[in-house]
């Protein structure tokens, strides 16, 4: 019983939390505000690097803005980035800003634990600097994890061209409602990055909640390709018109025509256009939540399924 007391002041929750979700989720909205002006950005917000941490938007406030996070159901403000225009994007008939984000920060938890769990989980990061993988300041984490506070949904990308076939998980992706683009935040390091750009198609798989494991095993294919996809240890099929290899058992499937890719800090940014869109099941998907968005829910009694 004392353990479980002490256990928040020695230890810090953990920064992302794997959830089970079933789409669409109306438990969180977003909001832009700027010079007297709102705009609900849901779906319409994403991130397009992590170094620099580059929020992207349809929408041009012309330079600061605040991107809010709120509980829809209580009406509670659960979190606020603080942005600044850095730049744009035009693809086609459709334009696209970028934010830097100066600073964040949320109200999941209560003072003092706010500011305590902070310093735990940026002390852990600093003493963890070689195996931190995000290549973040702590400063800047904290600020991603706000981000996440819209659960994230984790979808398989599949890549499949004569030379070169991979699959891999990702979180960074997002629809940007307005332009009618739908966006990936890739690490440049990724060995079929360069392939993605040449091709121009890639096809993603959402995730059942169930197959955690086995999505998590496959981020090794970030650094290294698959050999062939008879060696997978669940079935796939061809998507409906590109033809590549997705997850047979996944409850949606989406191709996307990429229209546009650029290099942002440590990230290539891809834009594309929905090519076809297959909704054949309702489960619940693997999403990613920030830890202490997590607490927050589990004390009012409404916790996501965590897996």
């Amino acid at each position: 019983m004392l353990k479980d007391w002490l256990r928040p002041f020695v230890r810090p929750l953990p920064q992302w939390s794997p959830v089970a979700i079933n789409p669409p989720s109306q438990l969180i909205s977003a909001t832009l505000r700027w010079n007297g002006n709102v705009a609900d950005v849901t779906a319409d917000h994403t991130v397009a690097s992590l170094n620099p941490l580059t929020i992207a938007s349809s929408i041009d406030t012309g330079g600061h803005a605040l991107l809010e996070y709120s509980d829809s159901a209580m009406g509670k403000t659960l979190g606020v980035l603080h942005l600044t225009k850095t730049g744009s994007i035009a693809t086609e008939q459709s334009s696209v800003t970028l934010y830097s984000v100066l600073a964040g920060e949320h109200h999941c938890l209560g003072w003092p634990r706010r500011s305590w769990n902070a310093w735990l989980q940026n002390r852990s990061m600093i003493r963890n600097s070689r195996s931190n993988h995000l290549n973040m300041a702590p400063a800047a984490a904290q600020q991603l994890m706000i981000a996440y506070l819209y659960p994230r949904p984790v979808v398989l990308v599949s890549v499949d061209t004569p030379d070169h076939r991979n699959i891999f998980p990702m979180d960074l992706i997002g629809p940007l409602e307005r332009s009618g683009l739908f966006s990936l935040a890739l690490r440049s390091t990724n060995v079929s990055q360069a392939v993605m750009r040449d091709a121009r198609q890639v096809a993603f798989s959402a995730i059942p909640a169930t197959m955690k494991a086995t999505v998590y095993k496959l981020a090794e294919h970030h650094k290294t390709p698959l050999q062939d996809w008879s060696t997978l240890s669940f079935p796939v099929r061809p998507s409906r018109e590109f033809a590549i290899p997705v997850v047979a058992q996944a409850p949606r499937v989406r191709e996307l025509s990429i229209v546009h890719s650029q290099e942002i800090g440590i990230h290539t940014f891809f834009l594309g256009r929905i090519s076809s869109d297959e909704s054949l099941t309702s489960v619940d998907q693997l999403h990613h939540t920030a830890g202490f968005h997590q607490a927050y829910r589990r004390k009012r009694g409404m916790p996501f399924v965590e897996i």
